[in-house]
Protein backbone atom coordinates (compact mmCIF):
# COMPACT_ATOMS: atom_id res chain seq x y z
CA UNK A 1 0.00 0.00 0.00
CA UNK A 2 1.31 3.57 -1.34
CA UNK A 3 2.11 5.69 1.79
CA UNK A 4 0.16 8.85 2.72
CA UNK A 5 1.76 11.74 1.01
CA UNK A 6 0.99 15.27 3.13
CA UNK A 7 2.12 18.57 3.07
CA UNK A 8 2.05 20.98 5.91
CA UNK A 9 0.16 24.45 5.63
CA UNK A 10 1.04 28.03 7.18
CA UNK A 11 -0.62 30.96 6.75
CA UNK A 12 -0.12 34.62 8.03
CA UNK A 13 -1.87 35.28 10.90
CA UNK A 14 -4.43 38.12 10.32
CA UNK A 15 -4.24 38.32 6.07
CA UNK A 16 -7.61 36.91 4.97
CA UNK A 17 -6.27 36.53 1.23
CA UNK A 18 -3.77 34.07 2.44
CA UNK A 19 -6.59 31.70 4.45
CA UNK A 20 -8.49 32.29 1.16
CA UNK A 21 -5.26 30.77 -1.18
CA UNK A 22 -4.83 28.38 1.66
CA UNK A 23 -7.97 26.57 1.59
CA UNK A 24 -7.91 26.64 -2.79
CA UNK A 25 -4.52 24.79 -2.32
CA UNK A 26 -5.78 22.78 0.03
CA UNK A 27 -8.69 21.54 -1.79
CA UNK A 28 -6.06 20.75 -4.70
CA UNK A 29 -4.16 19.03 -2.70
CA UNK A 30 -7.38 16.71 -1.59
CA UNK A 31 -8.23 16.52 -5.12
CA UNK A 32 -4.35 14.77 -5.83
CA UNK A 33 -5.20 12.73 -2.73
CA UNK A 34 -2.33 14.65 -0.54
CA UNK A 35 -3.24 15.39 2.67
CA UNK A 36 -2.78 18.91 4.56
CA UNK A 37 -1.48 19.65 7.98
CA UNK A 38 -2.58 23.04 9.63
CA UNK A 39 -1.22 24.98 12.30
CA UNK A 40 -3.74 25.54 15.10
CA UNK A 41 -5.14 28.93 14.92
CA UNK A 42 -6.13 28.63 11.37
CA UNK A 43 -7.53 25.19 11.59
CA UNK A 44 -10.79 25.71 12.35
CA UNK A 45 -11.26 28.27 9.89
CA UNK A 46 -10.05 25.86 7.34
CA UNK A 47 -12.57 23.30 8.15
CA UNK A 48 -14.74 25.13 7.97
CA UNK A 49 -14.16 26.11 4.55
CA UNK A 50 -13.46 22.54 3.62
CA UNK A 51 -15.85 20.50 5.47
CA UNK A 52 -15.85 17.19 3.35
CA UNK A 53 -11.27 17.08 3.72
CA UNK A 54 -9.30 16.11 6.37
CA UNK A 55 -7.33 18.51 7.73
CA UNK A 56 -5.05 17.37 10.69
CA UNK A 57 -3.29 19.88 13.10
CA UNK A 58 0.16 20.30 12.48
CA UNK A 59 2.47 19.53 15.45
CA UNK A 60 6.10 18.82 16.45
CA UNK A 61 5.43 15.07 15.34
CA UNK A 62 3.99 15.61 11.89
CA UNK A 63 5.54 13.94 9.15
CA UNK A 64 4.92 16.34 5.90
CA UNK A 65 7.78 16.04 2.85
CA UNK A 66 6.92 19.92 1.75
CA UNK A 67 5.99 23.17 4.08
CA UNK A 68 3.82 25.49 1.87
CA UNK A 69 3.84 29.08 3.51
CA UNK A 70 1.03 31.39 2.44
CA UNK A 71 2.30 35.03 3.65
CA UNK A 72 5.36 37.20 3.20
CA UNK A 73 8.91 36.66 4.02
CA UNK A 74 7.88 37.00 7.51
CA UNK A 75 5.87 33.68 7.45
CA UNK A 76 8.50 31.86 5.86
CA UNK A 77 10.89 32.83 8.65
CA UNK A 78 8.44 31.59 11.43
CA UNK A 79 8.03 28.40 9.31
CA UNK A 80 11.76 27.99 9.18
CA UNK A 81 11.48 27.39 12.76
CA UNK A 82 9.94 24.51 12.81
CA UNK A 83 11.08 23.33 9.02
CA UNK A 84 14.92 24.14 9.36
CA UNK A 85 15.64 21.27 12.53
CA UNK A 86 13.96 18.93 10.38
CA UNK A 87 15.37 19.65 6.88
CA UNK A 88 11.89 20.01 5.53
CA UNK A 89 11.58 22.50 2.37
CA UNK A 90 9.91 25.71 2.30
CA UNK A 91 7.67 26.80 -0.67
CA UNK A 92 6.33 30.80 -0.43
CA UNK A 93 3.47 32.29 -1.46
CA UNK A 94 3.98 36.12 -1.81
CA UNK A 95 0.91 38.02 0.15
CA UNK A 96 3.50 40.28 1.57
CA UNK A 97 5.42 43.32 0.10
CA UNK A 98 8.70 42.57 -1.28
CA UNK A 99 9.09 38.53 -0.48
CA UNK A 100 12.49 37.35 -1.50
CA UNK A 101 12.06 34.13 -0.35
CA UNK A 102 8.78 33.12 -1.36
CA UNK A 103 8.66 31.67 -4.87
CA UNK A 104 5.13 32.48 -6.33
CA UNK A 105 2.17 35.03 -6.25
CA UNK A 106 -1.22 34.51 -5.11
CA UNK A 107 -2.45 34.33 -8.47
CA UNK A 108 -0.47 31.53 -9.75
CA UNK A 109 -2.06 28.71 -7.12
CA UNK A 110 -3.21 26.62 -9.85
CA UNK A 111 0.19 26.18 -11.18
CA UNK A 112 1.49 25.71 -7.81
CA UNK A 113 -1.06 22.97 -6.83
CA UNK A 114 0.62 20.65 -9.98
CA UNK A 115 3.83 21.05 -9.28
CA UNK A 116 3.52 19.99 -5.50
CA UNK A 117 1.12 16.89 -6.59
CA UNK A 118 3.84 15.97 -9.16
CA UNK A 119 6.99 16.87 -6.97
CA UNK A 120 7.86 18.98 -10.13
CA UNK A 121 10.48 20.97 -7.59
CA UNK A 122 13.95 22.06 -7.30
CA UNK A 123 15.60 22.74 -3.88
CA UNK A 124 17.56 25.34 -3.55
CA UNK A 125 19.96 25.60 -0.11
CA UNK A 126 20.47 28.48 1.87
CA UNK A 127 23.25 29.18 4.35
CA UNK A 128 21.94 29.96 7.62
CA UNK A 129 23.72 31.32 10.72
CA UNK A 130 23.70 29.95 14.86
CA UNK A 131 24.42 32.00 17.64
CA UNK A 132 25.79 31.43 20.60
CA UNK A 133 25.81 33.98 24.08
CA UNK A 134 28.55 33.60 26.43
CA UNK A 135 28.15 35.16 29.92
CA UNK A 136 31.73 37.25 31.28
CA UNK A 137 32.55 33.31 32.99
CA UNK A 138 32.77 32.11 29.07
CA UNK A 139 29.35 29.76 29.98
CA UNK A 140 27.01 29.47 27.11
CA UNK A 141 23.88 31.06 28.22
CA UNK A 142 21.85 31.27 25.18
CA UNK A 143 21.51 29.55 21.75
CA UNK A 144 19.28 30.13 18.53
CA UNK A 145 19.33 30.49 14.79
CA UNK A 146 18.91 32.84 12.21
CA UNK A 147 18.03 32.46 8.68
CA UNK A 148 18.43 36.36 7.85
CA UNK A 149 20.32 38.02 10.48
CA UNK A 150 21.35 38.17 14.26
CA UNK A 151 20.92 41.70 15.54
CA UNK A 152 22.51 43.04 17.87
CA UNK A 153 21.55 46.59 18.87
CA UNK A 154 21.23 49.17 21.77
CA UNK A 155 18.88 48.29 24.84
CA UNK A 156 18.50 52.02 25.55
CA UNK A 157 17.94 55.17 22.88
CA UNK A 158 20.43 57.31 25.34
CA UNK A 159 23.28 55.56 25.34
CA UNK A 160 24.89 53.64 21.99
CA UNK A 161 26.32 50.27 21.82
CA UNK A 162 29.60 49.85 22.30
CA UNK A 163 30.57 46.36 20.71
CA UNK A 164 34.61 45.11 19.81
CA UNK A 165 33.95 42.81 16.78
CA UNK A 166 36.56 40.14 16.00
CA UNK A 167 36.97 38.07 12.98
CA UNK A 168 38.35 34.40 13.43
CA UNK A 169 39.31 35.39 16.91
CA UNK A 170 40.99 38.78 15.66
CA UNK A 171 40.22 42.00 16.31
CA UNK A 172 38.67 44.07 13.65
CA UNK A 173 37.38 47.24 15.22
CA UNK A 174 35.58 48.50 18.21
CA UNK A 175 32.48 50.51 16.97
CA UNK A 176 30.18 53.02 19.20
CA UNK A 177 26.93 52.30 17.30
CA UNK A 178 22.87 51.17 17.70
CA UNK A 179 23.93 48.13 16.33
CA UNK A 180 25.89 45.06 14.19
CA UNK A 181 24.00 43.46 12.03
CA UNK A 182 25.59 39.76 10.62
CA UNK A 183 23.64 39.11 8.04
CA UNK A 184 23.09 35.38 5.53
CA UNK A 185 23.11 36.23 2.07
CA UNK A 186 19.64 35.76 2.51
CA UNK A 187 19.13 38.72 4.74
CA UNK A 188 21.13 40.58 2.65
CA UNK A 189 18.13 42.01 1.24
CA UNK A 190 16.21 43.01 4.04
CA UNK A 191 17.70 44.25 7.60
CA UNK A 192 21.06 44.58 6.04
CA UNK A 193 20.23 46.13 2.75
CA UNK A 194 18.47 48.89 5.16
CA UNK A 195 21.59 49.29 6.91
CA UNK A 196 23.47 49.79 3.86
CA UNK A 197 25.31 46.65 3.67
CA UNK A 198 26.03 45.02 -0.08
CA UNK A 199 23.28 43.16 -1.66
CA UNK A 200 25.06 39.25 -1.93
CA UNK A 201 23.48 36.41 -4.62
CA UNK A 202 21.47 33.46 -1.99
CA UNK A 203 23.96 31.42 -3.95
CA UNK A 204 26.91 32.57 -2.23
CA UNK A 205 28.68 31.03 0.32
CA UNK A 206 29.30 33.56 2.67
CA UNK A 207 27.68 35.80 5.54
CA UNK A 208 28.17 40.05 5.92
CA UNK A 209 28.92 42.24 8.83
CA UNK A 210 27.28 45.18 9.07
CA UNK A 211 27.13 48.01 11.81
CA UNK A 212 24.22 50.23 12.44
CA UNK A 213 24.88 54.15 12.45
CA UNK A 214 28.82 53.84 13.76
CA UNK A 215 30.68 56.81 15.30
CA UNK A 216 34.26 55.11 13.91
CA UNK A 217 36.04 55.90 11.21
CA UNK A 218 36.19 52.95 9.69
CA UNK A 219 32.61 51.46 9.31
CA UNK A 220 32.34 49.71 6.35
CA UNK A 221 30.20 46.26 5.94
CA UNK A 222 32.77 43.82 5.49
CA UNK A 223 32.05 40.12 3.63
CA UNK A 224 33.04 37.01 5.48
CA UNK A 225 33.73 33.63 4.37
CA UNK A 226 31.49 30.89 5.45
CA UNK A 227 34.20 29.48 7.56
CA UNK A 228 34.38 32.34 9.63
CA UNK A 229 33.40 33.34 13.14
CA UNK A 230 32.18 36.42 14.06
CA UNK A 231 32.53 37.56 17.75
CA UNK A 232 30.68 40.68 19.19
CA UNK A 233 32.26 41.94 22.59
CA UNK A 234 29.63 43.96 24.69
CA UNK A 235 31.90 46.59 26.39
CA UNK A 236 30.86 49.41 28.59
CA UNK A 237 30.15 49.71 32.31
CA UNK A 238 27.81 48.32 33.94
CA UNK A 239 24.69 50.82 32.67
CA UNK A 240 26.01 49.46 29.48
CA UNK A 241 23.15 46.78 27.51
CA UNK A 242 22.28 45.64 24.74
CA UNK A 243 19.75 42.90 22.87
CA UNK A 244 20.56 40.45 20.34
CA UNK A 245 17.60 39.55 18.09
CA UNK A 246 17.75 36.47 15.14
CA UNK A 247 15.69 37.12 12.67
CA UNK A 248 13.03 39.90 14.57
CA UNK A 249 11.51 36.85 16.33
CA UNK A 250 13.97 35.18 19.00
CA UNK A 251 15.42 37.24 21.72
CA UNK A 252 18.40 37.44 24.76
CA UNK A 253 19.24 40.47 26.79
CA UNK A 254 22.96 41.16 26.96
CA UNK A 255 24.76 42.41 30.05
CA UNK A 256 28.19 44.24 29.95
CA UNK A 257 30.91 41.47 29.25
CA UNK A 258 28.87 39.30 27.50
CA UNK A 259 29.36 37.91 24.07
CA UNK A 260 27.90 36.94 20.68
CA UNK A 261 29.55 34.29 18.95
CA UNK A 262 28.01 33.37 14.75
CA UNK A 263 29.01 30.91 13.08
CA UNK A 264 27.43 29.30 10.12
CA UNK A 265 24.76 26.69 11.04
CA UNK A 266 25.54 23.07 10.92
CA UNK A 267 22.24 22.99 8.10
CA UNK A 268 21.05 24.78 5.56
CA UNK A 269 17.20 26.40 4.73
CA UNK A 270 16.05 24.61 1.91
CA UNK A 271 13.57 26.48 0.15
CA UNK A 272 11.58 24.78 -2.88
CA UNK A 273 11.43 26.36 -6.28
CA UNK A 274 9.04 25.62 -8.93
CA UNK A 275 11.40 26.86 -12.17
CA UNK A 276 14.66 28.41 -12.07
CA UNK A 277 14.65 32.55 -11.87
CA UNK A 278 17.87 34.18 -11.94
CA UNK A 279 18.64 36.42 -8.68
CA UNK A 280 18.88 39.16 -10.88
CA UNK A 281 15.72 38.99 -12.69
CA UNK A 282 14.05 38.55 -9.21
CA UNK A 283 15.87 41.65 -8.13
CA UNK A 284 15.10 44.08 -10.59
CA UNK A 285 11.41 42.50 -10.55
CA UNK A 286 11.10 42.87 -6.70
CA UNK A 287 12.50 46.56 -6.14
CA UNK A 288 11.19 47.86 -9.37
CA UNK A 289 14.56 49.15 -10.92
CA UNK A 290 15.06 51.27 -13.64
CA UNK A 291 17.39 49.29 -15.28
CA UNK A 292 18.59 51.87 -18.03
CA UNK A 293 18.97 54.85 -14.93
CA UNK A 294 19.34 58.03 -16.23
CA UNK A 295 21.26 57.25 -19.23
CA UNK A 296 18.25 55.94 -21.23
CA UNK A 297 18.16 58.00 -24.53
CA UNK A 298 15.22 60.48 -23.57
CA UNK A 299 11.59 59.75 -25.84
CA UNK A 300 10.76 62.34 -28.04
CA UNK A 301 8.67 64.81 -26.72
CA UNK A 302 8.96 64.05 -23.47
Amino acid sequence: MEETRRVAVVIHPTRQEAVTSAVEFIGGMHRHGIECMVEATHLDDVRAQLPDVRIDPLSIDSKVELIAVFGGDGSILRASEWALPRGIPLLGVNLGHVGFLAELEASEIGELIEKVAARDYVIEKRLTLRVRVFDTEGTAVWTSFAVNEVSTEKASRRRMADLMVLIDGRPLSRWACDGVLVASASGSTAYGFSAGGPVIWPNTEAFEVVPIAAHALFSQACVVAPSSQVELQLLGDLTSSAIVWCDGRRSFELRPGYSIVVERYPQDLQIARLSEQPFTTRLVRKFGLDVEGWRAPRRQGG
